[in-house]
């Protein structure tokens, strides 16, 4: 069966954030959205509840295998549950936690220097 996930093929940086979703490469998306290696992807996750050991798979299948690997917790820095740190850190990738804008930000810096950063972007309103 195809992947029917919403995807931009491609890096780009987050041009703007908040309001339910995000814009970035001329387009915007209502939602929240995995910035991968591979491209930007919709991601069904609406809280820190959300981020699950279930989301390690489609990180690695997508190239998030290295590099930094930042989480925007909508609008404060929010941890999972420890177990969830866990399982991350037993498939080697390393969370930092942040707000979501902190997180955009951080993502842009370190994707204009050409750095190996994916992040996770939980949407706010």
């Amino acid at each position: 069966m195809p992947d029917t996930t919403p995807r931009y093929p491609g890096r780009a940086p987050i041009d703007a954030y908040g309001n339910g979703g995000f814009r970035f490469a001329g387009m915007s998306h209502r939602g929240s959205i995995l910035c991968l290696p591979s491209g930007i992807l919709a991601w069904d996750a609406a809280s820190i509840g959300n981020v699950t050991p279930a989301l390690i798979p489609v990180l690695q299948e997508e190239g998030a295998t290295g590099g930094v690997l930042l989480l925007g917790t909508g609008r404060s820095p929010v941890f999972p549950d420890p177990q969830v740190l866990s399982a991350f850190r037993a498939a080697g990738l390393w969370l930092e936690l942040m707000d979501t804008g902190a997180a955009a930000r951080t993502y842009n810096v370190l994707l204009a220097e050409e750095r190996d950063v994916s992040a996770a972007l939980l949407a706010v309103d």
